[in-house]
């Protein structure tokens, strides 16, 4: 954690952020962990570049790029939260390879991430959540943590609503929040 100076005793990752509220909000609230966010589209790292301005946060780093390229760069268990929030979720069939939920990545985030760290999915995209459902519950290195449907209905405590989970919501359409751990390495 060299990159964010003394003080930050965790390494937090937002795939995607979109506008960046969510990224920001976390910051904000965790002042002692560090946060990368990924995001190619430009419009995306202006507005999280300007909320990171308003707030005088100094705990996040941007990386502009496929959040894929960066994986490879980072140390083994790393991260201790990670958070997919409303991925472009590419719904033709001919693009679900484009998916950021795949068994690829899923590799690379389980080496990546610390013993009981936590994933974050969310989508108001249903054949993306059974997509990432799917591929997450049969990955040996992740567990679903929820006890009941109200885990998957209600967005985290914690968590701050994104311009697309709002334009979803304002659609009337449902959100689900998926919530896995990292199982713990067998020595």
């Amino acid at each position: 954690m060299v990159a964010f100076g003394d003080g930050v005793s965790d390494l937090w990752l937002e795939i995607g952020f979109g506008g960046g509220e969510h990224l920001a909000a976390q910051a904000a609230a965790n002042p002692g962990t560090g946060f990368i966010g990924c995001e190619p589209f430009i419009n995306g790292v202006a507005s999280l570049l300007a909320e990171i301005d308003r707030l005088g946060l100094t705990n996040i780093r941007i990386f502009d790029d496929d959040a894929r390229l960066m994986l490879k760069a980072l140390p083994d268990g790393c991260l201790g939260r990670v958070f997919v929030l409303f991925a472009d979720p590419w719904p033709k069939k001919r693009h679900h390879r484009r998916r950021f939920i795949a068994p690829d990545t899923l590799d690379q985030l389980a080496r990546l991430m610390k013993d009981g760290a936590e994933l974050r999915f969310a989508s108001d995209h249903m054949g993306y959540v059974r997509w990432a459902l799917s591929r997450l519950t049969a990955h040996a290195d992740f567990q679903w943590t929820a006890a009941g449907p109200a885990d998957w209905r209600t967005r985290p405590a914690d968590a701050v609503e994104t311009r697309y989970e709002e334009k979803a919501l304002q659609k009337g359409l449902s959100c689900v929040y998926l919530s896995f751990s990292r199982r713990l390495r067998v020595v």
